[in-house]
């Protein structure tokens, strides 16, 4: 069933003629279109793209099967009368994504017709990727971990956060990359007590940790590792945190199954680090989902009720950060299977000591 299908049966399953979808990532997701401004109307058998004079070739050759509609300068007035056509008095909006303001100028230009909130459907289907995004999620997947390991080569005391951060955005875009999943994470000595310490001037020094967290933006779709390594000699508290995140890392992995939520996900990592005595230092989720954004749903986290299906792709990334001396996190992308998890980044998390 392809994805308009899967929308229009969860439409119908909450008696929604019609939904506006205004947030760009679901926009693409229907539809394939990959301008910078357009809005969907979905009926139970219409599909229309509307968009600006700037977008209408552009829209023609991507978004197949959708009728291509220019739109007014106010576009709620061209909403308006395309449901007046289809005999449609209400229709759902994204309220994740539409502000109070863009609410109040919507339903002043759509007149009688009805906005109803709606639940975030279509980020209920991307949830569960299928065969083309997963092949594309791994493909960044490699990209990061080939990144990984080619800043291994360049880290050394005396260099910046900074410096650090442009080598890994520079080799990502180098080798395939649009952008960054995210404002990369360069955190050195007490500065990876940091969970997103982004990079500075602070100049790494021997005998510390480096935390890199870092994602590529890959053919719409994202990446997201952290890896945690030593310049110089480490003494046995870095040992002692490592070991137990790794630990943490790796039970979660093992143990993790389709039908458990994302609760019981996040307790597999929580209490491996409570029991060491580190509860208190790991204080954000264990993971959360990934996709076209890099975080989306499903969370793993300590309120999390979703149930885990697979074709989910989540990250796995408990961590240790104790304020003055500094912080541990692992990371993985891994897709839920019929019976656990497969990683989608596969760099070495052994000990690295850096000389």
């Amino acid at each position: 069933m392809d994805r308009l299908a899967r929308l229009r049966a969860l439409m119908q399953e909450r008696r929604l003629e019609a939904l506006f979808v205004t947030g760009s990532h679901n926009r693409h997701y229907l539809s394939g279109f990959t301008g910078s401004s357009g809005y969907l109307l979905i009926t139970a058998d219409k599909a229309y793209l509307l968009t600006d004079f700037r977008y209408m070739t552009q829209a023609a050759d991507q978004a197949k099967g959708f009728e291509i509609v220019e739109h007014a300068p106010k576009v709620g007035e061209t909403v308006r009368q395309l449901l007046d056509s289809l005999r449609i008095q209400e229709v759902g909006f994204e309220q994740q994504h539409v502000t109070y303001a863009s609410y109040t100028v919507y339903a002043a230009d759509l007149g009688p017709i009805k906005l109803v909130p709606a639940e975030p459907l279509v980020e209920l289907l991307r949830m569960v990727k299928d065969q083309s995004e997963l092949a594309v999620m791994q493909e960044a997947a490699e990209l990061a971990d080939k990144t990984f390991e080619h800043v291994l080569t360049t880290l050394k005391p005396g260099i910046t956060e900074n410096d650090v951060a442009l080598t890994i955005e520079f080799y990502m875009r180098q080798h395939g990359a649009a952008s960054v999943s995210f404002e990369t994470i360069v955190a050195s000595g007490e500065r990876s007590a940091l969970p997103h310490g982004k990079a500075s001037g602070r100049v790494l020094r021997s005998g510390e940790f480096v935390k890199m967290d870092f994602g590529a933006y890959y053919k719409g779709y994202c990446s997201d590792i952290t890896r945690t390594v030593m310049l110089g000699k480490p003494t046995e508290k870095h040992r002692e945190l490592y070991d137990i995140v790794l630990e943490a890392q790796m039970h979660t992995l093992e143990h993790i199954r389709p039908g458990m939520t994302g609760k019981a996900a996040d307790a597999l990592a929580r209490d491996v680090i409570r029991k060491c005595g580190y509860g208190d230092h790991f204080g954000h989720g264990t993971g959360h989902g990934l996709g076209m954004e890099v975080h989306e749903a499903p969370r793993l986290s300590m309120l999390s009720d979703t149930v885990l299906k697979p074709g989910m792709t989540v990250t796995v990334e408990p961590g240790i950060y104790l304020p003055g001396f500094g912080g541990v996190r692992i990371e993985d992308d891994v897709v839920v299977t019929d019976s656990g998890v497969r990683r989608l980044t596969q760099s070495t998390k052994d000990f690295i000591i850096i000389d």
